[in-house]
């Protein structure tokens, strides 16, 4: 599976973007994909994912309320549209894909396929 994000830019706080994630290749053993972020220095941290198959939202209670995931599986097409952007959402955001099942699915080293990043800043 061959992933690339995009929809990433500079917005003021307040404001609202959708990024995209196309997945190329097959998809049939991809369980979930995902959205993590990660700034200089951090670890990269789970925003949200979404079972492929059934469509099942997940979000750490940290990002749940400004952040919706979702997914068109005909497409291949994963979203995360983020609202009321604060500067601390500032990050690169990367979309991930993963063939092996659980219940968080917030650990990053179970996701084999990665897209390139996008990068978001917010900032007045």
């Amino acid at each position: 599976v061959q992933l690339q994000a995009s929809g990433g830019g500079l917005v003021q706080p307040g404001a609202s973007l959708r990024l995209s994630c196309a997945a190329s290749g097959s998809t049939r053993s991809t369980y979930a994909m995902g959205w993590f972020r990660q700034t200089p220095g951090k670890e990269r941290e789970l925003v949200a994912a979404i079972t492929w198959g059934r469509g099942h939202a997940y979000y750490p209670d940290s990002m749940k309320g400004r952040f919706t995931i979702s997914r068109d599986s005909a497409k291949n097409i994963m979203f995360l549209q983020m609202i009321s952007l604060r500067p601390e959402d500032t990050a690169i955001y990367y979309c991930a894909a993963r063939e092996i099942g659980g219940t968080t699915l917030r650990s990053a080293a179970e996701y084999a396929y990665w897209g390139q990043g996008t990068q978001v800043t917010v900032s007045s």
